[in-house]
Protein backbone atom coordinates (compact mmCIF):
# COMPACT_ATOMS: atom_id res chain seq x y z
CA UNK A 1 0.00 0.00 0.00
CA UNK A 2 2.90 2.38 0.74
CA UNK A 3 4.23 1.80 -2.79
CA UNK A 4 0.84 2.69 -4.27
CA UNK A 5 0.76 5.91 -2.23
CA UNK A 6 4.26 6.78 -3.48
CA UNK A 7 3.25 6.27 -7.12
CA UNK A 8 0.13 8.33 -6.53
CA UNK A 9 2.14 11.23 -5.15
CA UNK A 10 4.44 11.06 -8.17
CA UNK A 11 1.47 11.11 -10.54
CA UNK A 12 -0.13 14.06 -8.73
CA UNK A 13 3.18 15.93 -8.82
CA UNK A 14 3.35 15.23 -12.53
CA UNK A 15 -0.12 16.67 -13.00
CA UNK A 16 0.88 19.86 -11.20
CA UNK A 17 3.98 20.10 -13.38
CA UNK A 18 1.89 19.49 -16.50
CA UNK A 19 -0.52 22.23 -15.49
CA UNK A 20 2.39 24.62 -14.97
CA UNK A 21 3.85 23.64 -18.34
CA UNK A 22 0.49 24.24 -20.04
CA UNK A 23 0.31 27.67 -18.38
CA UNK A 24 3.78 28.51 -19.67
CA UNK A 25 2.60 27.61 -23.17
CA UNK A 26 -0.11 30.27 -23.00
CA UNK A 27 0.31 33.25 -25.31
CA UNK A 28 1.61 36.02 -23.03
CA UNK A 29 -0.30 38.75 -24.83
CA UNK A 30 -3.68 37.08 -25.27
CA UNK A 31 -3.59 34.28 -22.66
CA UNK A 32 -4.64 31.77 -25.31
CA UNK A 33 -3.12 28.26 -25.45
CA UNK A 34 -0.69 27.81 -28.33
CA UNK A 35 -1.62 25.39 -31.10
CA UNK A 36 -0.79 21.85 -30.07
CA UNK A 37 0.85 19.27 -32.27
CA UNK A 38 -1.21 16.32 -31.04
CA UNK A 39 -4.72 15.27 -29.96
CA UNK A 40 -5.74 15.30 -26.29
CA UNK A 41 -9.04 13.40 -25.92
CA UNK A 42 -9.73 9.66 -25.97
CA UNK A 43 -12.29 7.09 -24.84
CA UNK A 44 -11.17 3.77 -23.32
CA UNK A 45 -13.70 0.92 -23.23
CA UNK A 46 -12.74 -2.34 -21.53
CA UNK A 47 -14.11 -5.50 -19.90
CA UNK A 48 -12.61 -8.44 -18.15
CA UNK A 49 -12.27 -10.38 -14.92
CA UNK A 50 -12.49 -9.37 -11.25
CA UNK A 51 -11.28 -10.64 -7.91
CA UNK A 52 -12.87 -9.16 -4.77
CA UNK A 53 -10.61 -10.34 -1.93
CA UNK A 54 -12.24 -8.93 1.20
CA UNK A 55 -14.59 -8.57 3.04
CA UNK A 56 -16.78 -11.66 2.48
CA UNK A 57 -19.29 -13.46 4.68
CA UNK A 58 -17.91 -16.75 5.92
CA UNK A 59 -18.99 -19.51 3.54
CA UNK A 60 -19.63 -17.16 0.58
CA UNK A 61 -17.41 -17.68 -2.45
CA UNK A 62 -17.05 -16.36 -6.02
CA UNK A 63 -15.37 -17.79 -9.09
CA UNK A 64 -11.69 -16.86 -9.25
CA UNK A 65 -11.50 -14.92 -11.41
CA UNK A 66 -15.04 -13.90 -12.35
CA UNK A 67 -15.68 -12.61 -15.88
CA UNK A 68 -18.20 -9.93 -14.94
CA UNK A 69 -16.72 -6.43 -14.93
CA UNK A 70 -16.51 -3.53 -17.39
CA UNK A 71 -15.31 0.07 -17.35
CA UNK A 72 -15.39 3.25 -19.44
CA UNK A 73 -12.67 5.87 -19.33
CA UNK A 74 -12.95 9.42 -20.67
CA UNK A 75 -9.41 10.72 -20.78
CA UNK A 76 -7.79 14.12 -21.45
CA UNK A 77 -4.00 14.34 -21.77
CA UNK A 78 -2.74 17.76 -20.69
CA UNK A 79 0.49 17.06 -22.54
CA UNK A 80 2.25 13.96 -23.80
CA UNK A 81 3.35 12.97 -20.28
CA UNK A 82 0.41 13.64 -17.94
CA UNK A 83 -3.36 13.75 -18.10
CA UNK A 84 -6.71 13.23 -16.34
CA UNK A 85 -9.21 10.38 -16.58
CA UNK A 86 -12.83 9.88 -15.51
CA UNK A 87 -13.22 6.14 -14.92
CA UNK A 88 -16.71 4.63 -14.70
CA UNK A 89 -16.88 0.97 -13.66
CA UNK A 90 -19.39 -1.83 -13.05
CA UNK A 91 -18.90 -5.22 -11.40
CA UNK A 92 -21.50 -7.99 -11.11
CA UNK A 93 -20.83 -10.33 -8.21
CA UNK A 94 -22.56 -13.71 -7.65
CA UNK A 95 -21.93 -16.94 -5.84
CA UNK A 96 -20.22 -19.88 -7.55
CA UNK A 97 -21.17 -23.55 -7.35
CA UNK A 98 -18.92 -24.16 -4.35
CA UNK A 99 -20.39 -21.34 -2.27
CA UNK A 100 -22.33 -22.36 0.82
CA UNK A 101 -24.41 -19.19 0.44
CA UNK A 102 -26.13 -17.83 -2.65
CA UNK A 103 -25.85 -14.13 -3.39
CA UNK A 104 -25.93 -11.44 -6.10
CA UNK A 105 -24.70 -7.87 -5.81
CA UNK A 106 -23.87 -4.99 -8.15
CA UNK A 107 -20.92 -2.65 -7.72
CA UNK A 108 -20.69 0.82 -9.33
CA UNK A 109 -17.66 3.11 -9.41
CA UNK A 110 -16.77 6.66 -10.49
CA UNK A 111 -13.12 7.73 -10.09
CA UNK A 112 -11.13 10.81 -11.08
CA UNK A 113 -7.56 9.80 -11.86
CA UNK A 114 -4.27 11.29 -12.81
CA UNK A 115 -2.55 9.54 -15.72
CA UNK A 116 1.20 9.30 -16.33
CA UNK A 117 2.44 8.31 -19.80
CA UNK A 118 5.33 6.08 -18.73
CA UNK A 119 6.18 5.34 -22.37
CA UNK A 120 7.16 8.97 -22.90
CA UNK A 121 8.70 9.38 -19.43
CA UNK A 122 10.97 6.35 -19.92
CA UNK A 123 11.75 6.93 -23.62
CA UNK A 124 9.74 4.18 -25.33
CA UNK A 125 9.55 6.34 -28.47
CA UNK A 126 13.30 5.92 -28.91
CA UNK A 127 12.80 2.26 -29.84
CA UNK A 128 9.10 1.78 -30.65
CA UNK A 129 6.04 3.75 -31.64
CA UNK A 130 3.71 0.78 -31.34
CA UNK A 131 3.88 -0.12 -27.63
CA UNK A 132 3.16 2.15 -24.66
CA UNK A 133 2.47 2.02 -20.91
CA UNK A 134 0.22 4.24 -18.78
CA UNK A 135 0.01 4.51 -15.00
CA UNK A 136 -3.19 5.82 -13.44
CA UNK A 137 -4.31 6.54 -9.90
CA UNK A 138 -7.00 8.54 -8.17
CA UNK A 139 -9.94 8.80 -5.76
CA UNK A 140 -13.68 8.46 -6.21
CA UNK A 141 -16.95 7.06 -4.94
CA UNK A 142 -18.38 3.55 -5.17
CA UNK A 143 -21.72 1.95 -4.41
CA UNK A 144 -22.47 -1.71 -3.60
CA UNK A 145 -26.11 -2.60 -4.19
CA UNK A 146 -27.24 -5.80 -2.44
CA UNK A 147 -30.01 -8.21 -3.36
CA UNK A 148 -31.61 -7.85 0.09
CA UNK A 149 -31.38 -4.89 2.51
CA UNK A 150 -28.80 -5.23 5.28
CA UNK A 151 -29.53 -3.35 8.48
CA UNK A 152 -32.18 -1.41 6.56
CA UNK A 153 -29.84 -0.43 3.68
CA UNK A 154 -29.64 -1.99 0.22
CA UNK A 155 -26.79 0.24 -1.05
CA UNK A 156 -23.44 0.72 0.66
CA UNK A 157 -21.72 4.00 -0.31
CA UNK A 158 -17.96 4.22 0.12
CA UNK A 159 -14.87 6.06 -1.07
CA UNK A 160 -12.45 4.29 -3.38
CA UNK A 161 -8.76 4.62 -4.10
CA UNK A 162 -7.58 3.15 -7.40
CA UNK A 163 -4.21 2.56 -9.05
CA UNK A 164 -3.23 0.54 -12.09
CA UNK A 165 -1.03 -0.06 -15.11
CA UNK A 166 -2.27 -0.01 -18.71
CA UNK A 167 -0.10 -1.48 -21.50
CA UNK A 168 -1.12 -0.25 -24.98
CA UNK A 169 -0.59 -1.49 -28.54
CA UNK A 170 -1.14 1.05 -31.30
CA UNK A 171 -3.28 -0.06 -34.25
CA UNK A 172 -3.55 3.26 -36.14
CA UNK A 173 -3.61 7.01 -35.53
CA UNK A 174 -7.18 6.64 -34.20
CA UNK A 175 -7.23 3.22 -32.51
CA UNK A 176 -5.27 1.26 -29.93
CA UNK A 177 -5.87 -1.86 -27.86
CA UNK A 178 -4.97 -2.08 -24.19
CA UNK A 179 -4.80 -4.31 -21.18
CA UNK A 180 -5.28 -3.01 -17.65
CA UNK A 181 -4.61 -4.29 -14.16
CA UNK A 182 -6.10 -2.15 -11.38
CA UNK A 183 -6.25 -2.50 -7.61
CA UNK A 184 -9.13 -0.69 -5.90
CA UNK A 185 -9.18 -0.11 -2.17
CA UNK A 186 -12.21 1.23 -0.28
CA UNK A 187 -12.85 3.31 2.80
CA UNK A 188 -15.98 3.00 4.97
CA UNK A 189 -17.29 -0.22 3.42
CA UNK A 190 -20.02 -1.47 5.79
CA UNK A 191 -21.46 -4.43 3.81
CA UNK A 192 -19.54 -7.46 2.54
CA UNK A 193 -19.15 -7.99 -1.23
CA UNK A 194 -21.71 -10.77 -1.17
CA UNK A 195 -24.29 -8.43 0.42
CA UNK A 196 -25.20 -10.95 3.09
CA UNK A 197 -23.74 -9.39 6.25
CA UNK A 198 -22.11 -6.32 7.76
CA UNK A 199 -18.37 -5.92 7.41
CA UNK A 200 -16.19 -5.90 10.54
CA UNK A 201 -15.63 -2.75 12.52
CA UNK A 202 -12.35 -1.92 10.76
CA UNK A 203 -13.59 0.56 8.16
CA UNK A 204 -10.18 1.73 6.86
CA UNK A 205 -8.49 0.22 3.81
CA UNK A 206 -9.75 -3.21 4.72
CA UNK A 207 -11.52 -3.72 1.38
CA UNK A 208 -9.77 -4.65 -1.87
CA UNK A 209 -10.96 -5.39 -5.40
CA UNK A 210 -8.70 -6.32 -8.32
CA UNK A 211 -9.84 -5.85 -11.94
CA UNK A 212 -8.07 -7.09 -15.08
CA UNK A 213 -9.40 -5.78 -18.41
CA UNK A 214 -8.75 -5.75 -22.14
CA UNK A 215 -10.27 -3.15 -24.40
CA UNK A 216 -9.95 -0.56 -27.16
CA UNK A 217 -9.08 3.13 -27.20
CA UNK A 218 -10.43 5.63 -29.69
CA UNK A 219 -8.59 8.95 -30.15
CA UNK A 220 -10.45 12.18 -30.97
CA UNK A 221 -9.04 15.17 -32.86
CA UNK A 222 -7.78 16.29 -36.25
CA UNK A 223 -4.06 16.02 -35.51
CA UNK A 224 -2.12 13.09 -36.84
CA UNK A 225 -1.07 11.74 -33.44
CA UNK A 226 -2.48 11.54 -29.93
CA UNK A 227 -0.45 12.61 -26.90
CA UNK A 228 -0.05 8.90 -25.95
CA UNK A 229 2.27 8.43 -28.94
CA UNK A 230 3.75 11.87 -29.51
CA UNK A 231 7.41 12.49 -28.70
CA UNK A 232 9.05 15.89 -29.10
CA UNK A 233 12.50 14.32 -29.42
CA UNK A 234 11.42 11.93 -32.17
CA UNK A 235 9.55 14.67 -34.05
CA UNK A 236 12.63 16.91 -33.84
CA UNK A 237 14.79 14.12 -35.24
CA UNK A 238 12.30 13.60 -38.07
CA UNK A 239 12.25 17.34 -38.74
CA UNK A 240 16.06 17.45 -38.80
CA UNK A 241 16.16 14.47 -41.15
CA UNK A 242 13.57 16.10 -43.42
CA UNK A 243 15.63 19.30 -43.51
CA UNK A 244 18.75 17.30 -44.37
CA UNK A 245 16.89 15.53 -47.17
CA UNK A 246 15.57 18.85 -48.50
CA UNK A 247 19.08 20.30 -48.40
CA UNK A 248 20.46 17.24 -50.18
CA UNK A 249 17.82 17.53 -52.91
CA UNK A 250 18.53 21.26 -53.23
CA UNK A 251 22.29 20.70 -53.35
CA UNK A 252 21.96 18.07 -56.07
CA UNK A 253 19.62 20.27 -58.10
CA UNK A 254 20.69 22.64 -60.84
CA UNK A 255 18.56 25.77 -60.57
CA UNK A 256 20.18 27.66 -63.43
CA UNK A 257 20.52 24.51 -65.58
CA UNK A 258 24.16 25.10 -66.39
CA UNK A 259 25.20 21.49 -65.76
CA UNK A 260 26.79 22.24 -62.37
CA UNK A 261 24.90 21.04 -59.24
CA UNK A 262 23.94 23.71 -56.70
CA UNK A 263 26.38 22.53 -54.04
CA UNK A 264 29.31 23.22 -56.44
CA UNK A 265 27.77 26.23 -58.19
CA UNK A 266 29.33 29.55 -57.15
CA UNK A 267 26.99 31.53 -59.43
CA UNK A 268 23.53 30.04 -59.48
CA UNK A 269 22.12 32.76 -61.77
CA UNK A 270 24.04 32.17 -65.00
CA UNK A 271 22.03 32.73 -68.17
CA UNK A 272 20.72 29.80 -70.14
CA UNK A 273 22.97 28.63 -72.94
CA UNK A 274 26.27 30.18 -71.83
CA UNK A 275 29.35 28.10 -71.07
CA UNK A 276 30.47 27.86 -67.46
CA UNK A 277 33.55 26.66 -65.60
CA UNK A 278 33.61 23.82 -63.06
CA UNK A 279 32.28 26.19 -60.39
CA UNK A 280 29.25 27.22 -62.45
CA UNK A 281 30.58 30.70 -63.29
CA UNK A 282 29.99 32.05 -66.77
CA UNK A 283 33.21 32.14 -68.82
CA UNK A 284 34.30 35.78 -69.16
CA UNK A 285 37.93 35.83 -70.29
CA UNK A 286 38.20 39.61 -70.66
CA UNK A 287 36.40 40.11 -67.31
CA UNK A 288 34.09 42.81 -68.61
CA UNK A 289 31.03 41.40 -66.81
CA UNK A 290 29.49 39.91 -70.00
CA UNK A 291 29.64 36.14 -70.68
CA UNK A 292 31.83 35.44 -73.71
CA UNK A 293 29.04 33.46 -75.42
CA UNK A 294 26.83 36.57 -75.40
CA UNK A 295 29.44 39.23 -76.03
CA UNK A 296 29.77 38.68 -79.78
CA UNK A 297 26.01 38.93 -80.27
CA UNK A 298 25.86 42.07 -78.15
CA UNK A 299 28.69 43.71 -80.07
CA UNK A 300 26.98 42.98 -83.35
CA UNK A 301 23.82 44.84 -82.41
CA UNK A 302 24.68 47.24 -79.58
CA UNK A 303 27.36 49.70 -78.59
CA UNK A 304 30.33 48.35 -76.70
CA UNK A 305 31.01 49.16 -73.08
CA UNK A 306 34.06 51.17 -74.19
CA UNK A 307 31.93 53.36 -76.49
CA UNK A 308 29.48 54.05 -73.69
CA UNK A 309 32.26 54.82 -71.17
CA UNK A 310 33.91 57.20 -73.63
CA UNK A 311 30.63 59.01 -74.16
CA UNK A 312 30.02 59.30 -70.44
CA UNK A 313 33.53 60.69 -69.86
CA UNK A 314 33.43 63.14 -72.77
CA UNK A 315 33.52 66.71 -71.42
CA UNK A 316 32.79 68.34 -74.75
CA UNK A 317 29.55 70.16 -75.53
CA UNK A 318 28.44 67.25 -77.66
CA UNK A 319 28.71 64.64 -74.86
CA UNK A 320 25.05 64.99 -73.84
CA UNK A 321 23.94 64.75 -77.46
CA UNK A 322 26.10 61.68 -78.02
CA UNK A 323 24.74 59.91 -74.95
CA UNK A 324 21.15 60.75 -75.92
CA UNK A 325 21.80 59.29 -79.36
CA UNK A 326 23.23 56.10 -77.86
CA UNK A 327 20.21 55.72 -75.61
CA UNK A 328 17.59 56.40 -78.26
CA UNK A 329 19.38 54.16 -80.75
CA UNK A 330 18.96 51.18 -78.45
CA UNK A 331 22.54 50.88 -77.29
CA UNK A 332 21.67 51.10 -73.60
CA UNK A 333 19.53 48.17 -72.43
CA UNK A 334 18.77 46.24 -69.28
CA UNK A 335 18.62 42.46 -69.75
CA UNK A 336 16.75 39.84 -67.70
CA UNK A 337 16.92 36.18 -66.89
CA UNK A 338 14.38 33.80 -68.42
CA UNK A 339 10.85 34.23 -67.01
CA UNK A 340 12.12 36.78 -64.49
CA UNK A 341 11.87 40.48 -63.69
CA UNK A 342 15.31 40.40 -62.06
CA UNK A 343 18.00 42.23 -64.10
CA UNK A 344 21.13 40.27 -64.96
CA UNK A 345 24.32 41.24 -63.17
CA UNK A 346 25.98 42.66 -66.27
CA UNK A 347 22.99 44.99 -66.84
CA UNK A 348 23.59 46.99 -63.67
CA UNK A 349 26.04 49.21 -65.57
CA UNK A 350 23.31 50.10 -68.07
CA UNK A 351 20.94 51.13 -65.27
CA UNK A 352 23.69 53.29 -63.77
CA UNK A 353 24.26 54.90 -67.17
CA UNK A 354 20.64 55.97 -67.66
CA UNK A 355 20.41 57.18 -64.04
CA UNK A 356 23.55 59.29 -64.52
CA UNK A 357 22.14 60.79 -67.73
CA UNK A 358 18.83 61.66 -66.06
CA UNK A 359 20.63 63.25 -63.11
CA UNK A 360 22.84 65.40 -65.40
CA UNK A 361 19.90 66.38 -67.62
CA UNK A 362 17.21 67.45 -65.16
CA UNK A 363 14.77 68.47 -67.90
CA UNK A 364 14.92 65.10 -69.67
CA UNK A 365 12.11 62.54 -69.51
CA UNK A 366 12.47 58.85 -70.30
CA UNK A 367 10.19 56.13 -71.64
CA UNK A 368 10.95 52.61 -70.40
CA UNK A 369 9.73 49.83 -72.68
CA UNK A 370 9.84 46.22 -71.49
CA UNK A 371 10.04 43.17 -73.75
CA UNK A 372 9.84 39.37 -73.45
CA UNK A 373 10.82 36.54 -75.79
CA UNK A 374 8.27 34.42 -77.69
CA UNK A 375 8.28 31.43 -75.37
CA UNK A 376 5.05 30.95 -73.42
CA UNK A 377 1.62 32.60 -73.41
CA UNK A 378 1.38 35.94 -75.23
CA UNK A 379 -0.72 37.61 -72.51
CA UNK A 380 1.64 36.39 -69.81
CA UNK A 381 4.64 37.71 -71.77
CA UNK A 382 2.96 41.11 -72.06
CA UNK A 383 2.50 41.21 -68.29
CA UNK A 384 6.10 40.06 -67.82
CA UNK A 385 7.40 42.83 -70.08
CA UNK A 386 5.49 45.36 -67.98
CA UNK A 387 6.91 43.96 -64.74
CA UNK A 388 10.41 44.30 -66.14
CA UNK A 389 9.84 47.95 -67.00
CA UNK A 390 8.41 48.58 -63.52
CA UNK A 391 11.43 46.94 -61.91
CA UNK A 392 13.85 49.28 -63.72
CA UNK A 393 11.64 52.29 -62.90
CA UNK A 394 11.63 51.36 -59.22
CA UNK A 395 15.43 51.19 -59.21
CA UNK A 396 15.66 54.62 -60.87
CA UNK A 397 13.15 56.15 -58.45
CA UNK A 398 15.10 54.68 -55.53
CA UNK A 399 18.21 56.38 -56.97
CA UNK A 400 16.46 59.78 -56.83
CA UNK A 401 14.86 60.15 -60.26
CA UNK A 402 11.38 61.70 -60.00
CA UNK A 403 8.77 59.14 -61.01
CA UNK A 404 6.87 61.79 -63.00
CA UNK A 405 9.79 61.87 -65.44
CA UNK A 406 9.43 58.17 -66.25
CA UNK A 407 6.84 56.56 -68.54
CA UNK A 408 6.25 52.80 -68.74
CA UNK A 409 5.33 50.77 -71.80
CA UNK A 410 4.69 47.00 -72.12
CA UNK A 411 6.24 45.99 -75.44
CA UNK A 412 5.17 42.35 -75.05
CA UNK A 413 6.88 39.77 -77.21
CA UNK A 414 9.84 40.78 -79.39
CA UNK A 415 9.60 38.57 -82.50
CA UNK A 416 12.59 40.07 -84.28
CA UNK A 417 14.98 37.19 -83.48
CA UNK A 418 15.15 33.46 -84.13
CA UNK A 419 12.85 31.85 -81.55
CA UNK A 420 14.87 28.62 -81.55
CA UNK A 421 18.11 30.36 -80.55
CA UNK A 422 18.76 30.63 -76.83
CA UNK A 423 21.36 33.37 -77.28
CA UNK A 424 19.05 35.36 -79.54
CA UNK A 425 16.18 35.11 -77.08
CA UNK A 426 18.45 36.44 -74.34
CA UNK A 427 18.89 39.66 -76.36
CA UNK A 428 15.16 40.43 -76.47
CA UNK A 429 14.44 39.87 -72.76
CA UNK A 430 15.15 43.52 -72.01
CA UNK A 431 14.04 47.04 -71.19
CA UNK A 432 14.93 49.79 -73.67
CA UNK A 433 15.00 53.57 -73.12
CA UNK A 434 13.91 56.61 -75.08
CA UNK A 435 14.79 60.07 -73.75
CA UNK A 436 13.69 63.55 -74.86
Amino acid sequence: MKNIFTLSLLCISGLLFAQEEMTMEMDSSASIPVTQKYNHWSIDLGAGVQKPTRPFTEGAFMNTPSLTQADLGIRYMINNKFGLNLDLGFNYMESDDDSDLEFQSNYYRATIEGVANLGEVFGFREWTNGVNLLFHTGFGFSGLRTQEPIDGEDTDWMMNFQAGLTPQVRLSDKWAVFGDLSAIGHVRQTITWDGLSLANENRGFNSLLVNASVGVTYYFGNKQQHADWYSENVMQKLSDLEMEMDKMISDLGDDDQDGVPNYLDRDNTTESGVRVDSKGRAIDQNQNGIPDDMESALKAQYASKTDVDNAMNDNSSTAGTTMKKLINSGYINVYFEFNSAKPTTYSLGAINTIITYMQENSSANATLTGYADELGNEQYNTELSERRAKMVRDVMVAAGIDESRLTLEAGGEDTSVDKSSGNARQLVRRVTFSVD
